[in-house]
């Protein structure tokens, strides 16, 4: 389970109007064909299960915590490209993601996507398949990543298609 927590308190999902018209402005066929074209353009595999337009960047803190025999705090930056992804993966230990500028999407494995904009967090759960994107065709998303786990073994594992 995905659980988000925004910078607007009020508002969770931050999320707007725009763009939230319907397709009754388009013929009936050309409605149909939209339809049709969003469906398999949204269930259609990519061919590649590859991250793409991920810029890396070295750790921002990576350290054994104290008093701990063998767990380590990390701290990454991460930086997409516009239209960057990280696909269907899990991390086996529960991470936190912050957005610091643009936008992004997360989607947990069978479950509806969740836009994140900057100042919005997002925690993961150990072991939970999702991935990640930049759907800005302009601009780059940059967010931290914020682990607690068995040390060097907190990155992500990439999974097969199903």
């Amino acid at each position: 389970m995905l659980v988000m927590l925004s910078a607007d308190e009020a508002s969770p999902m931050r999320g707007t109007k725009e763009g939230r018209g319907t397709m009754s402005s388009l013929p009936k066929g050309g409605a149909l064909a939209v339809a049709a074209f969003a469906f398999l353009f949204a269930v259609a595999p990519t061919g590649s299960q590859e991250r793409k337009g991920v810029i890396s960047h070295p750790p921002l803190l990576k350290k054994v915590m104290p008093n701990t025999a063998n767990q380590e705090v990390a701290v990454y930056e991460a930086e997409y490209e516009p239209g960057g992804m990280n696909p269907r993966h899990l991390h086996p230990a529960a991470i936190t993601f912050h957005i610091l500028a643009g936008t992004g999407v997360w989607q947990e494995e069978g479950k509806p996507p969740v836009t994140l904009k900057a100042g919005d967090s997002l925690f993961v759960p150990a072991g939970t398949i999702h991935s990640h994107w930049n759907p800005s065709a302009t601009e780059r998303l940059r967010f931290l990543e914020f682990i607690v786990a068995e040390r060097d073994k907190g990155r992500s594992i990439p999974q097969p298609l199903k």
